[in-house]
């Protein structure tokens, strides 16, 4: 068994298809195969169901994958360890953000990063925060930046807390709410909500306020981008609750203040086991943020 061996299986397993590993991994489809075969040789067991649509991993390659993801991943940070020590950070940072996040100018850190350590390839991503959790903790990315409910916690990482935010409702201009003062989420009870999807940690912030608050709502337009609650709310089609630093900044909406209004927790989240790209970019975190506290 070999390391190439290895990184070939792995394409093949997280692509579904020889053709499309062999393509990443910049060899032809027969060469792969063949050193797939010898693996499979090697380890005594089928790693894949072949069929003429896709390929799926057997349970063998399934506890193949398992053990060789962190194989590889040590594999390739024993060169950027080893610069390391020397004095130099390079390798690859992979960075995830939620498309609400406002706490930091990510872009303007990341250039920061880039002109100190020029030699670090940057990868940056936008998803929902359940799935940075989950990728940060199975170390598909370096560092994710997230917001949750109050009342939760980032599991299986590293966390450091950014802000905590109020959320406040965002309606049309001429809403008969938009002048009421002392807003309540009773209000909305009957009004169409603009929403994240169920199940994501940017609805349970909404979803387990109106529990507490023992008011039923429905949530009629779901949305994966926080700048389509804008849209929908522009058109008079519903209403909004979204942090109050990004009400700030929509046109043509009315805001309004909910005494009893979710909150939620912005987050910076790494592996436990850092690279060292990742935790030169962490301390830089720190920094700016220190420097923001005026510490």
């Amino acid at each position: 068994m070999n390391l190439k061996q290895i990184e070939y299986a792995l394409a093949v397993a997280e692509t579904g298809s020889f053709t499309r590993a062999a393509e990443r991994c910049h060899v032809v489809q027969s060469a792969l195969s063949h050193q797939i075969a010898r693996l499979e040789e090697t380890l005594g067991a089928s790693l894949f169901e072949r069929s003429s649509r896709r390929v799926r991993l057997t349970p063998a390659g399934e506890a193949f994958v398992q053990s060789a993801r962190p194989a590889m991943e040590a594999t390739r940070r024993i060169a950027e360890d080893v610069a390391a020590a020397c004095g130099e950070v390079r390798g690859q940072l992979s960075i995830g953000e939620i498309s609400s996040l406002t706490e930091l100018d990510l872009v303007d850190l990341l250039a920061g990063f880039h002109r100190q350590y020029p030699k670090v390839d940057i990868r940056w991503l936008m998803a929902k925060s359940e799935l940075l959790i989950a990728d940060v903790r199975e170390r598909r990315l370096d560092v994710g930046f997230i917001g949750v409910w109050s009342g939760e916690r980032p599991e299986g990482v590293e966390y450091r807390l950014l802000a905590e935010e109020e959320l406040v409702a965002v309606l049309a201009p001429d809403h008969p709410l938009a002048v009421i003062d002392g807003l309540s989420l009773a209000h909305l009870r009957d009004l169409p909500l603009v929403d994240f999807p169920a199940g994501t940690g940017a609805r349970r912030q909404t979803d387990e306020a109106f529990a507490a608050a023992g008011v039923p709502h429905r949530v009629q337009f779901e949305v994966s981008n926080i700048r389509l609650v804008e849209k929908f709310v522009q058109r008079a089609l519903a209403v909004g609750l979204v942090p109050a630093r990004i009400a700030s900044g929509f046109e043509a909406v009315a805001t309004a203040v909910v005494r009893d209004a979710p909150r939620r927790h912005l987050y910076a989240i790494w592996s436990k086991h850092p690279t060292p790209a990742a935790r030169a970019f962490v301390r830089m975190i720190e920094h700016s943020l220190a420097a923001r506290d005026g510490g």
